[in-house]
């Protein structure tokens, strides 16, 4: 294969990704930093948020505690439904130039896209959380309040990690699709995969084959994370191979 006078497509894109190595490798660490910083601050945006939704407002409550956690639920109804709502690709577009026009925000571009990618996995992931915790049986809350904890403590140790657990793998595929929707961020000019194809291949007006590398590169990135966090799933879920102690004890009766 002579790799100066490329003629074909597949000659053309080991010819650009040859030449462009950095350009695709730079793309691909701001693509995977954009993915992990946003999912990870996220999902704690979103576990928070989920949690509040889930909160009671009990009679006994203070009014201005009750006040207080209306006018929080609102908001974060308000923000839940917008973000969940409307496409990534204008979310990126009107905080990016909404803050700057705006409130004479100039915010850096990997800046503004982290900040729309953890905004656009909190809204999601709190009605995953909300289910999570929503899904737990309501007589483990109960039996909690009877030996004398508090609704507080009952969140924290007993709600809550099993919740965790269950919000795993939907962390899991949000992760994986902020990895790919961070191509829409080239539109407020984050210097991520797709953004570096279509410069690569602008110079030789080889978008195809520019586009095919950066294929590869998101699938291989996909497909070892997803990997990852399946066997990160099959190690939270414990082990299979066990007795009940009762089915035991009626074994050697």
């Amino acid at each position: 294969m002579n790799f100066d006078t490329p003629t074909t497509a597949i000659e053309w894109t080991v010819f650009l990704a040859r030449k462009y190595s950095n350009l695709f490798i730079q793309g691909m660490w701001t693509t995977l930093y954009i993915a992990v910083i946003g999912t990870i601050f996220g999902f704690i945006l979103g576990y928070a948020t989920g949690i509040i939704q889930d909160a009671k407002i009990n009679k006994g409550d203070n009014m201005i505690k009750k006040i207080l956690m209306v006018i929080l639920k609102i908001i974060l109804t308000v923000y839940v439904e917008i973000f969940r709502d409307t496409p990534m690709i204008v979310q990126a577009m009107v905080v990016y130039y909404g803050l700057k026009t705006g409130f004479d925000v100039n915010m850096q571009p990997i800046d503004a896209g982290i900040l729309i990618t953890l905004l656009n996995t909190g809204a999601y992931m709190a009605e995953t959380v909300r289910a999570g915790i929503n899904s737990i049986e309501l007589g483990q809350r109960e039996g909690a309040y009877a030996i004398g904890m508090s609704p507080f403590k009952t969140m924290l140790y007993i709600i809550l990690p099993q919740a965790f657990k269950n919000v795993i793998p939907e962390m899991a595929n949000t992760f994986l699709t902020n990895l790919k929707m961070t191509s829409v961020l080239n539109v407020i000019g984050v210097s991520e995969l797709f953004l570096m194809a279509k410069t690569a291949g602008g110079t030789y007006y080889k978008y195809f084959e520019s586009y095919l590398v950066i294929a590869v590169i998101y699938f291989v990135l996909c497909f070892i994370f997803n990997r990852l966090f399946l066997l990160l799933e099959k190690k939270m879920a414990g082990r299979k191979d066990y007795a009940l102690a009762v089915e035991f004890a009626e074994d050697n009766q």
